[in-house]
């Protein structure tokens, strides 16, 4: 059987890739998890000319190949704005694939998502929709009509699934369904971890991972930290991670003089990540929306607690005991943030017990078991297909 992924994910040519190609993030991971479901699985995505990147991961999986599209001009308005001449360059690609295709596959939100999602239910190919945004909150028309969609025609040969979680189903539709989100293997989560101890010379190491926007909190994170330099004199921020807000957070933690205090990383690979939660105290997530963040998964998988907001999964993932949850009916106060860096990192055995928690969390969440609660979905659904691949 072969699936067809399509997504907007930017990739790249890679001379140390299997495929041939590279990306970045979780994207790469899931995908290989994904293939070993298909005989052979395609990837339809933008490729750009660019070199490799920081953060750059190898494409690769069972009999995974890359049909590459061009990539579509300008960001926000102005890809909008020739999203129309772009479609028309790609159109045959875009229907060769489909057409091809024995299953379709569209983590959404996205615009080559979105159309590989209308092209397979208009020539009735078996779907599965993957919606990676924050479900319970719609700000766009566009996100409003992706969840119409879903929950209008969830079921039979298509399967919707909403990444994030909660004791209520996703929706009146009962074929909606909730589906976690992750990029660590078994064999990750099964390191040898032991519960963390606070450092006796209190040279705490505070971090935050994400793409770097405002409403993620890091501004909060940075405005908190003069608040505790009195206890916490050595205190120190890591922020990791690219985007839109970094200029701005580089400016404030200047105008605070604490560019001594706060080390901005940029993006970092898979790998790098995860050494640097090693190295790190607390991880800090003062969120204002989220669908389901692989990298919470990540930290707790460190053994670090996690202070972060009452936001989509993240009290089912924190709220157990492996840190602290804020709310965040309004937007989170640096008084309020610091209030809770300062209890995690005062008591010894609150902390233990919730590094403890984060580990035994951690390893609910694996790629494997990513890969088989969506196989399983799969083959209620597409059970003749699956069972003719």
């Amino acid at each position: 059987m072969n699936l067809v992924v399509f997504s907007h994910k930017p990739c790249w040519p890679s001379a140390t890739s299997p495929s041939g190609y590279a990306s970045d993030g979780g994207f790469p991971m899931q995908m290989a998890a994904l293939s070993e479901l298909f005989n052979q699985t395609t990837l339809v995505v933008p490729v750009t000319d660019s070199a490799a990147t920081a953060g750059e991961v190898p494409l690769t999986g069972h009999h995974l190949r890359i049909a590459p599209l061009s990539l579509p001009a300008g960001e926000d308005f102005r890809r909008k704005l020739n999203l129309l001449p772009w479609l028309i360059k790609n159109a045959p690609k875009l229907l060769k694939q489909v057409w091809q295709a024995d299953a379709v596959h569209v983590p959404i939100p996205g615009d080559i998502g979105t159309l590989g999602m209308l092209l397979a239910f208009a020539l009735r190919k078996p779907l599965c929709v993957r919606y990676c945004g924050n479900w319970f909150v719609s700000h766009t028309t566009a996100e409003r009509l992706w969840k119409w969609f879903m929950e209008r025609f969830a079921g039979g040969r298509n399967v919707m699934l909403a990444t994030g979680g909660d004791i209520q189903p996703p929706s009146r539709n009962p074929s909606v369904r909730w589906i976690f989100s992750t990029s660590l293997t078994e064999q990750e989560l099964q390191r040898t971890r032991r519960p963390r101890t606070l450092k006796p010379d209190g040279a705490f190491r505070l971090i935050i991972v994400c793409r770097q926007e405002l409403g993620k909190g890091t501004d909060i994170i940075i405005q908190s930290l003069p608040l505790l330099a009195g206890q916490f004199p050595n205190l120190h921020l890591d922020v990791v991670g690219a985007g839109g807000g970094l200029a701005f957070f580089k400016q404030l933690a200047a105008s605070l003089n604490l560019t001594d205090r706060v080390s901005f990383h940029g993006k970092v690979n898979h790998d790098g990540v995860l050494r640097l939660l090693d190295q790190a105290d607390l991880f800090c997530y003062p969120t204002e929306s989220e669908g389901f963040p692989k990298v919470v998964v990540e930290a707790l998988a460190c053994g670090l607690p996690v202070v972060t907001t009452n936001v989509s999964i993240l009290p089912n993932l924190v709220g157990t005991g492996s840190g602290i949850v804020l709310d965040a009916s309004n937007k989170v106060a640096p008084e309020t943030l610091a209030s809770a860096i300062r209890e995690c990192l005062s008591d010894e055995a609150r902390y233990q017990t919730m590094s403890a928690t984060a580990l035994a969390t951690a390893r609910q969440y694996s790629l494997e078991r990513w890969r088989d609660t969506i196989g399983d979905l799969l083959r209620a659904s597409w059970r003749k297909q699956l069972s003719d691949a």
